[in-house]
């Protein structure tokens, strides 16, 4: 009986190390991709497929949050992980089937795989690992040199594929924790002019018309509604359209009419703002400033610098998705076809997103207590 007890309250320990705060934040954004995404008209696909993804992706947080992610730190771990994550990237080339243009999916029958979903937050293992063993050097350039090479070995091949939206995730997660790292300002400058010819090299051989479309309607927003432009037009009219309460759920003439095209997906932020109006956007942003907090609050709680870069990573992460998607919905930057976390339709970028939760709560069963003085001067050398 006393054995029967003691992992009694092993699991209980367990269950209590869960950050609900974190879950009960989640829960309402998830609700509101599914009744954004839901036709109201009987065709109802979308929801229902979005319905077992949520299912799966709890399932997936759950089981990781008990995992010991000690093992993460070793550098055959982080090698193999890096390696398959590489290879499934060069295997779309090969075995990739194409959607909407770009030939960034395994179609596996029943559902497919986007690898450049997994991939970013194998990145932000990877370079988590990397910086915390060197974070008092880190202000020597060749670390940020060979960290960016680890990047933009992932940003090259999925913006081959072509996905320039994935592929700005992985620039802005290699750039946010080189800045979490702490470089220096003259290195700074130094990546920026990188990152410029980077631009100018993809601008002339890496990017395809359609995507220099896009980027030219940044700059010319209205220049061409009716074809290249006409995407972007319909989100900022959408939009707008809501005014400070919606048009009510369901009502929502832009994406229920079909003006506005991929409402399910890369759109739905416009959609919802329709039907939510600006009153329902600022309550959807303290969602995720609940859970951008929480994930912070994990960082600094990290019980090495291992841990507390992999949650300011994850943080990176999810506000990369956030700007770049509300950004190209209000018409402030090009279309790139980017998810909005746990809202757009998808399977890949929700179990990515719910494993990344995992393995931070998982990594929070070891965490060490958070002191006002640490909390002060956490980040002080990196």
């Amino acid at each position: 009986m006393a054995e029967i007890f003691e992992r009694l309250k092993g699991k209980t320990r367990g269950i209590s190390k869960i950050d609900w705060y974190l879950i009960f934040a989640i829960i309402p954004i998830l609700g509101a991709g599914l009744v954004t995404m839901n036709s109201f008209m009987g065709n109802d696909s979308y929801f229902l497929h979005q319905l077992i993804w949520i299912f799966v992706g709890f399932i997936i947080l759950f089981v990781l949050s008990f995992v010991d992610f000690h093992f993460l730190r070793r550098t055959s771990v982080v090698v193999s992980l890096y390696s398959f994550g590489v290879f499934a990237l060069l295997a779309l080339f090969v075995v990739g089937s194409v959607s909407k243009g770009a030939q960034s999916w395994i179609d596996l029958g029943f559902f497919s795989i986007q690898p450049s979903d997994p991939m970013k937050l194998i990145l932000i293992i990877v370079l988590a690992k990397y910086f915390s063993r060197r974070h008092v050097e880190i202000a020597q350039i060749k670390h940020i040199i060979i960290s960016g090479v680890y990047a933009f070995i992932v940003f090259a091949l999925v913006a081959l594929h072509p996905d320039f939206g994935s592929a700005l995730t992985i620039f802005a997660i290699w750039f946010g924790m080189v800045m979490v790292s702490g470089i220096s300002k003259k290195h700074l400058l130094l990546v920026l002019l990188g990152g410029a010819v980077i631009f100018v090299g993809l601008w002339n051989f890496g990017l395809q018309p359609y995507q220099k479309a896009r980027i030219m309607n940044f700059v010319h927003p209205l220049a061409d509604i009716r074809g290249s432009g006409y995407n972007a037009y319909q989100a900022m009219v959408t939009v707008g359209s809501g005014g400070i309460l919606g048009k009510g759920l369901g009502y929502g003439t832009q994406s229920r009419l079909k003006f506005l095209p991929e409402y399910e997906t890369d759109f739905i932020f416009a959609a919802f703002a329709e039907e939510w109006g600006f009153i329902g956007v600022i309550i959807l942003l303290l969602l995720f400033a609940i859970i951008l907090f929480r994930i912070m609050k994990h960082a600094i709680r990290g019980e090495s610098n291992f841990e507390t870069l992999f949650c300011a990573g994850l943080a990176i992460f999810f506000v990369s998705h956030l700007i770049i998607n509300i950004g190209m919905n209000i018409g402030l930057l090009p279309v790139t076809g980017i998810p909005v976390p746990f809202m757009s339709y998808g399977g890949s970028h929700l179990v990515t997103e719910f494993a990344g939760l995992g393995i931070m709560i998982g990594m929070a069963r070891y965490s060490r207590p958070a002191h006002r003085d640490l909390m002060k001067n956490e980040f002080v050398g990196y």
